[in-house]
């Protein structure tokens, strides 16, 4: 079945589609989901009724790009905002159940999820059969970050003696320089070395992903490269997922990435000589993915080693 779906990137929801995929057929699975941080319509994964929500706050609309749409309670939490993160969860199983019976035995997750739900996939995933292996650390070369001026919120409410009290503090989070990547495998019945033999799966790529002739680490500073466009407001940089497609796989092996984007899973299996399998819901980005593998077949570089990256 799963040749009518293979180097293909398809329109149509993920948790339907993988409905339509042969069981033990995946070696791995690598991609950048929705993180329920309502960046836009199809990250809006709750029912939550927030009057802020995709930036109905007039804050959020004079705030940069990166925030406009964010929903924020501007009345505290309400019982609808706490379930949130249950809702994410409950979203997650929906379709790691499906994946389960399609990943061989010893294959690897990838999964790039927001700080805040991370720990929701991955309870969704373990609950699932899968099993935590690592949380990478993705170093990101630039990082949207607002943090308001507590003085000034307290000095615009005419109380100028607290507003000198609290000079100095702000509100909001420390800059967001790094996201993490969940590394999760299928468990195996025999041993790691038996798995290799029967699913050459299991073992890492460490000539290949070597950092300056070191092995590599959990931390991964790599950016995107000099020209490298950006077609979607959530993509990560070609060489990453390159990188993390070749930590774990061999030539020929199948990649799936449900949740596609702008297509970078499936260039980074074109150029690595991987196959792949990408669903994606939006129309829109479908045509994008399609135009950019279009490119990639012009594109005949080697894989590179991390230390020729160019990072920052």
């Amino acid at each position: 079945m799963n040749k009518n779906y293979t180097n293909k990137v398809i329109q149509g929801d993920a948790v339907t589609m993988l409905d339509n995929l042969d069981r033990n057929s995946i070696d791995l699975f690598l991609s950048d989901i929705p993180y329920g941080i309502c960046l836009d319509d199809w990250d809006v994964l709750h029912a939550n009724t927030n009057s802020a929500l995709l930036g109905m706050s007039p804050a959020n609309q004079k705030a940069k790009n990166g925030f406009k749409r964010r929903g924020k309670p501007i009345r505290g939490w309400s019982s609808a905002d706490r379930n949130i993160a249950k809702e994410y969860q409950d979203w997650c199983s929906s379709w790691s159940v499906k994946i389960y019976p399609l990943m061989k035995e010893g294959a690897s997750i990838f999964l790039f999820a927001g700080r805040r739900f991370l720990p929701r996939a991955i309870i969704a995933l373990e609950d699932s059969g899968f099993i935590l292996r690592d949380i990478l650390a993705w170093v990101k070369p630039c990082a949207h970050h607002r943090a308001q001026s507590l003085s000034n919120l307290l000095q615009k409410r005419n109380l100028p003696e607290l507003a000198q009290e609290w000079t100095g503090w702000r509100l909001g989070n420390l800059a967001p320089k790094f996201e993490p990547i969940a590394w999760l495998f299928k468990p195996y019945k025999r041993t790691i070395i038996d798995n290799v033999l029967d699913n050459r799966l299991g073992g890492m790529n460490v000539a290949a992903c070597s950092v300056n002739g070191k092995s590599p680490t959990n931390i991964l500073e790599i950016g995107f490269l000099k020209g490298e466009k950006t077609l979607h407001e959530a993509q990560k940089p070609l060489e990453l997922i390159k990188y993390l497609i070749q930590l774990v796989t061999k030539e020929g092996q199948v990649v799936l990435d449900p949740f596609i984007g702008s297509g970078t899973t499936a260039v980074a299996c074109t150029i690595l000589k991987r196959q792949y399998i990408g669903f994606e819901i939006s129309k829109e980005y479908c045509k994008i993915a399609e135009h950019r593998l279009q490119e990639s077949k012009f594109d005949n570089s080697k894989p590179k080693r991390h230390e020729a990256y160019s990072l920052f």
